[in-house]
C-alpha cells in the first residue's frame, strides 16, 4: 500500500522514519509492504532524505489512485480537515494524530469514511504512544465504561511535578518546561487545560458513543496553582494532577478538565514528569491502567504507523470507531459532579464550618487554612458565600 504525508513536522517526520527503518518489520505484520510516496510540505528541506518525495498541492496526492493512504499531521482544523475530507472522498484511508480535528469533527469524518467504505483512525490523537483508544473502543466491548481519567497533558504534569516534588512556584515550572521544550512559547493550550480537554472529549465519544462538543466542556487549568497548595497535598499525603474525566451517570455523562487531589495510594498520582495515563473503569474488568510516553516525535510516530498497519491488514472493513453525532444533550454539567473538596482560605475554621459543614483540616500552612469537605459540588461550593482562595476535588476511585 502506498502511502502519503500531509505535513513534515515533528511527527510527520517520525512517520517517515519509522516507515524506511523499520521496513522489513512493518511490511511482515502489515501482510504485505507500506511504500512511502509523496510528503505534503509548506517551505522547502534542502538536503533532507525525503526531499524528492516532497510536494506543495495536495492534489497532487488527491489525484493520484496508487496512494490509499493519508496520514495527516499538519494540525488545526483548517488545512487539516480541507486534506482529510478531500482524501475520504476519494476513498483513501485516513490516519490522523490531530486531536483537535477529531475532538471538533470526527462524527462527521468518520461518517464520511462510511460513506465511502474507507477508514478512519486516530490513535495516536490521545496519549501519544500509549495504545489506549483501540483498548477502549475493542478489547473493553464487553463493558459498560463508568469512568475514564487520564493525565493527558505532559507539559502540565512536568510543572506540576517540578511545583510537589521540588517546591517551585508555577512560574519558575513553566519557564523550565519552556526551556526543555515541553511547553510552547504559548503555553495557553497546555496549561488552560484545553489540551486536555479535546483528549478527554475523544475518549467520552469512544466510552459512550457520542460526540461531546469541546466548546460545552468546562476546562480549568493549572495556572492558578500555588507552591503553598502543592505544601497542603503533601501535608494530605497527596499529589495534584491536572485531570480530563469522564463520568457516567443518571442521565448523561460528566466531561471535564481541572486539577484533582489525589492519594499518594492511588496509581494516576505515581505518573510524574512528562508522562501520560488513562485509568479506565468498566463494569466487569474493574479498573484498568494505560501509562506510557504520551507525546514526542517518536512515540506519537509510532501510534500513528500502528494504525497504518492496521488498515493494510485490514483494508476491506467497515470503519472500525464510530459515534453518533449528538452528544450534547447527554452531557451534564461538571459544576454539579458530586465529589469531596480541598478547599484553601484566609477565613477563620469555624466561620467555613459554619458555611460548609465539618471540614477535615490539615495543619494551616503559613496561616491560611486548608481541608476537606464531605461530598459536595462545585455549583454548592460557590453558591455557599464560602470565601475561598482554591477549590480542588478529590479524585477517588
Amino acid at each position: 500500500m502506498k502511502i502519503a504525508i500531509a505535513g513534515y513536522g515533528t511527527v510527520g517526520g517520525g512517520v517517515a522514519r519509522i516507515l524506511e527503518k523499520n521496513a522489513q518489520t512493518i511490511a511482515r505484520r502489515a501482510g504485505q509492504p507500506l511504500e512511502l510516496g509523496a510528503i505534503l510540505v509548506r517551505r522547502d528541506f534542502p538536503g533532507d532524505p525525503f526531499e524528492s518525495r516532497m510536494v506543495r498541492d495536495f492534489s497532487a496526492i488527491e489525484n493520484d489512485d496508487a496512494t490509499q493512504l493519508v496520514v495527516e499531521t499538519i494540525g488545526g482544523c483548517g488545512v487539516a480537515l480541507d486534506i482529510c475530507t478531500r482524501a475520504l472522498r476519494r476513498g483513501k484511508h485516513v490516519v490522523t494524530a490531530n486531536k483537535q480535528l477529531v475532538a471538533e469533527h470526527g462524527a462527521e469524518l468518520i461518517a464520511l469514511a462510511q460513506r465511502h467504505g474507507c477508514q478512519f483512525l486516530f490513535e495516536a490523537s490521545v496519549g501519544g504512544g500509549i495504545p489506549v483508544l483501540h483498548p477502549l473502543n475493542e478489547c473493553l466491548d464487553a463493558n459498560i465504561i463508568t469512568d475514564v481519567t487520564g493525565i493527558l497533558n505532559g507539559t502540565t504534569n512536568y510543572i506540576l511535578t517540578q511545583m510537589l516534588e521540588n517546591g517551585a512556584e508555577y512560574a519558575d515550572a513553566l519557564a523550565q518546561a519552556q526551556q526543555l521544550g515541553y511547553a510552547e512559547a504559548d503555553p495557553t493550550a497546555d496549561v488552560e487545560g484545553i489540551d486536555a480537554g479535546r483528549k478527554a472529549c475523544i475518549l467520552a465519544d469512544i466510552a459512550y458513543g457520542r460526540q461531546i462538543p469541546p466548546e460545552r466542556v468546562s476546562m480549568r487549568g493549572i495556572s492558578g496553582i500555588t507552591a503553598l497548595d502543592a505544601r497542603f497535598a503533601a501535608a494530605a499525603g497527596m499529589k495534584i494532577k491536572l485531570l480530563g474525566r469522564a463520568v457516567r451517570a443518571p442521565g448523561g455523562v460528566y466531561v471535564f478538565v481541572c486539577p484533582h487531589f489525589i492519594p499518594q495510594t492511588q496509581m494516576l498520582a505515581c505518573v510524574g514528569d512528562v508522562f501520560n495515563a488513562v485509568s479506565v473503569s468498566g463494569s466487569e474488568v474493574g479498573n484498568v491502567v494505560f501509562y506510557g510516553p504520551g507525546a514526542g516525535r517518536f512515540p506519537t510516530a509510532s501510534a500513528v504507523v500502528g494504525d497504518l498497519i492496521d488498515i493494510a491488514r485490514n483494508p476491506n472493513r467497515p470503519q472500525p470507531v464510530c459515534w453518533e453525532p449528538d452528544g450534547a444533550a447527554a452531557l451534564l454539567d461538571a459544576d454539579d459532579h458530586p465529589a469531596r473538596f480541598f478547599v484553601r482560605s484566609r477565613d477563620t475554621r469555624e466561620a467555613l464550618e459554619q458555611v460548609l459543614g465539618k471540614i477535615d483540616w490539615l495543619p494551616e500552612q503559613e496561616g491560611v487554612n486548608g481541608g476537606f469537605t464531605a461530598e459536595t459540588t462545585r455549583r454548592a461550593l460557590d453558591e455557599s458565600g464560602a470565601a475561598l482562595d482554591a477549590v480542588y476535588p478529590v479524585y477517588e476511585l
